[in-house]
């Protein structure tokens, strides 16, 4: 069967090459090996790659063009809610003190002056550690009245940059406070969807603004705090922010799944928490009426800003939870400040990572390595459906191994490698189909040409026939064996023993002495009935259809691979791959025990899954029988063998024995149409059939009894077997070929319904 693989490809050199040698009658004697013929693995191997490559190129050409953000965006988004899921504990550091719809309606809002003094003076007293207040107060001159210098030095108040390119004014900052107390609290949202999912810690202002400040609110109120306990912060030598020992990396245009992002300034992604499980909350009514437990605010970071929705909702903002049914779809900006310094302090002091990125060759690389993998697995999977299981199953492992990495902070690209692992099975799968289409052509013309051979083979051998008939009788001639040990054939393969001898010729165990190690190999030696020209000319022509056949066959795993062809002193010979097993026959009555309806079940999906495989090449295996399958040892599956059609250059034997047919097959296991010289596709699966009842009846196929009427085997008294079951087989061996299954597919689809 290796032969087979190998001769396969050589049609396919043949057929596209018509000055191939294979076509040159001077070199028949020179061998066809593996190494020159069997490039099929590796023009796949190739056009995998090549398909992979072009499929990773067009995915990261339309990636950089945005199309393919705003999904993955959403994908970052439903990660980001999903991730978080676990994380309920509130951030202790922080205190968010809320001007809330309540508060609002008990007119406190908008707040006056001695109002913001007030709450300010409440909390100083339950000693914060900072105080940061997200609430204009640029016309307020006397922020903080009433505290004292240290006191005021806690303070972080809050302004907004100008902006000439959008138009937007800017927002002084309090009079009062200094440089290093003011922040900005201008927000980023991205374009396709008005989602805040970066947050810019640190920008350069417009100069002649009274918001001159180069810090976000944010930053400035957690970099204040950390101060505290003598973590400063600082730009290194590639201007990253270093905050005590930990550095925070800013966003370029490409980071991550982003592509031409507006990357001014000093921009992160802010890894959320769950908004309900932010910080502990009260509202300025609480504060004012001492409502408050010191405990809640001694040591903290006190943030102030409004949340009451009539305030809010003109400023709306969207977030990644604004998609999810159990939060708000719009944030107040004080959470959103929230968010990002309880991410700069967990970062710091807690060692939480911050969402990370690769660089984008690390992507390509990445997106690369799924395509290959989806080419890989729609080349390994022949069958549609196994290929769709296969590529949901790997899609879900993509999607698990995204979300894991992104728990651990890992942003990675999950579509654009979903796309290319399909695309690049779809690539592979269209290439092997059109492929396979040609190769189809291909032996369709050769087994046409192995038909006519035959028919002349036939017609030459009748001759032959008829003149013994009328002539005096002649003895049957003796094939000679090949000795063992003493000579290489073609230079190359020294036979070790004889496995088998018959009318046709002899079949050897050899060893390839020009590959390394020396493996095993099986040399068949196929012997034409004469040796006239006219007969050897036909029978050379069978023998190179058939080898041709055999290559491209081959490639599946369950048929031995051919290796090499050749012809020697006007005798034929194919070198296949050798399967280390046992016969089938072994296994089966008589020479063992009855076998169980999980063993027949089992055989016949082994089997029928080559046979699907062959009939797609709409090639007729011919000789189906136990002694034509071998048990792999190595893996257990059954190998089909002896696909052989070069058998027609032997006369057939007068004798009508169990191997003996005046047409290619064997007594009991072919149907009447192939004993009729038409053999099926469906022949094959009467074959099949046959076996299986042998293997359940423990009856030799060729004492089978038939039904006079309806030529149906009978065999369903001599065992008990499940009726689903019988139905099965009783449709394989029905008599007339146009009532059986026609395909091997419509047995397995059948067999897989059945539970044993």
């Amino acid at each position: 069967m290796t032969g087979i693989i190998q001769k396969l490809r050589a049609a396919l050199v043949k057929y596209q090459t018509p000055s191939s040698p294979l076509l040159d009658a001077d070199s028949r004697n020179t061998p066809v090996y593996r190494d020159t013929l069997n490039n099929a693995p590796k023009n796949l191997l190739l056009t995998v790659l090549l398909s992979s490559a072009g499929v990773t190129a067009l995915v990261l050409g339309v990636r950089s063009l945005q199309l393919l953000q705003p999904m993955e965006l959403l994908m970052y988004d439903g990660m980001m809610r999903l991730s978080r899921e676990g994380y309920a504990e509130p951030d202790p550091r922080l205190l968010l003190v809320e001007v809330t719809q309540e508060d609002v309606n008990k007119q406190l809002y908008p707040l006056t002056d001695a109002t913001v003094n007030q709450i300010l003076q409440k909390l100083q007293s339950y000693q914060p550690r900072i105080v940061a207040l997200n609430i204009n107060r640029s016309n307020q001159k006397n922020l903080g009245s009433g505290l004292t210098e240290k006191e005021q030095s806690k303070i972080i108040g809050v302004c907004r940059l100008a902006e000439s390119n959008t138009g937007t004014p800017e927002i002084p900052a309090p009079q009062n406070l200094g440089e290093n107390n003011i922040g900005f609290s201008d927000l980023i949202s991205d374009d396709s969807d008005r989602i805040v999912r970066r947050s810019l810690l640190s920008a350069k202002p417009e100069a002649n603004t009274r918001c001159n400040t180069s810090y976000s609110f944010a930053a400035m109120a957690a970099l204040n705090y950390l101060e505290q306990q003598n973590i400063y912060s600082s730009f290194n030598q590639h201007q990253q922010l270093k905050i005590g020992d930990t550095i925070i990396p800013p966003l370029k245009s490409d980071s991550g799944n982003y592509e031409k992002l507006d990357a001014r300034g000093y921009q992160v992604l802010i890894n959320y928490r769950r908004p309900d499980a932010l910080a502990r909350r009260v509202n300025i009514s609480q504060i004012l009426n001492n409502q408050v437990k010191p405990e809640w605010v001694k040591d903290k970071l006190v943030m102030i800003g409004v949340t009451a929705e009539s305030v809010t909702d003109s400023k709306a903002i969207y977030t990644p939870y604004s998609n999810s049914p159990s939060q708000p779809i719009v944030t107040p900006p004080l959470y959103i400040h929230a968010q990002v310094v309880s991410q700069i302090l967990s970062t710091v002091l807690d060692g939480k990572p911050l969402i990370w990125y690769w660089q984008n060759w690390g992507e390509n690389l990445w997106v690369f390595a799924w395509a290959l993998l989806g080419g890989v697995l729609a080349l390994r999977s022949r069958h549609p459906y196994l290929i769709l299981v296969l590529e949901g199953i790997t899609v879900i492992l993509l999607v698990g191994i995204g979300y894991i990495l992104f728990i651990q902070g890992g942003w990675i690209p999950i579509l654009p490698a979903a796309i290319a692992l399909v695309m690049s099975s779809i690539g592979v799968v269209t290439y092997t189909a059109y492929r396979t289409q040609q190769q189809t052509k291909i032996i369709i013309i050769e087994v046409e040409k192995q038909q006519e051979a035959i028919a002349q083979l036939s017609a030459l051998l009748q001759e032959t026939r008829i003149q013994d008939i009328h002539s005096h009788p002649l003895p049957p001639a003796n094939i000679p064996e090949k000795q063992t040990g003493d000579f290489l054939l073609a230079g190359r393969y020294q036979i070790t023993r004889v496995l088998g001898s018959g009318g046709f010729g002899c079949t050897y165990l050899a060893k390839d002495t020009q590959r390394p190690n020396e493996p095993n190999c099986v040399v068949k030696q196929l012997m034409p009935a004469r040796r006239d020209p006219r007969f050897l000319e036909v029978a050379r022509r069978l023998f190179d259809t058939e080898a041709e056949i055999l290559q491209v066959l081959g490639k599946h795993h369950q048929i031995p691979d051919l290796l090499a062809y050749f012809e020697e002193e006007q005798e034929f010979y194919l070198v296949q791959e050798y399967i280390q097993g046992k016969l089938l026959s072994e296994e089966l009555p008589p020479n063992h025990q009855i076998k169980d309806q999980k063993f027949v079940v089992s055989l016949l999906k082994d089997i029928l899954e080559v046979l699907s495989f062959v009939h797609a090449h709409r090639v007729i295996h011919r000789d189906i029988k136990p002694t034509n399958i071998i048990r792999n040892s190595q893996n257990n599956r059954l190998v089909l063998i002896d696909f052989g059609a070069v058998k027609t250059m032997q006369p057939p034997n007068l004798e009508k024995t169990e191997l003996a047919t005046i047409v290619i097959g064997t007594r009991g296991y072919a149907p009447p149409e192939q004993l009729a010289g038409h053999p099926r596709l469906c022949s094959d699966i009467y074959a099949l059939g046959i076996i299986a009842i042998q293997s359940l009846t423990g009856i030799p196929a060729y004492e089978f009894q038939t039904n006079l009427e309806t030529g149906s085997v009978q065999w369903q008294d001599a065992c008990e077997v499940r009726e689903e079951l019988a139905k099965i087989l009783d449709k394989m061996v029905l008599y007339h070929f146009s009532d059986r299954y026609q395909t091997a597919a419509q047995v397995l689809e059948d067999l897989n319904k059945l539970v044993i």
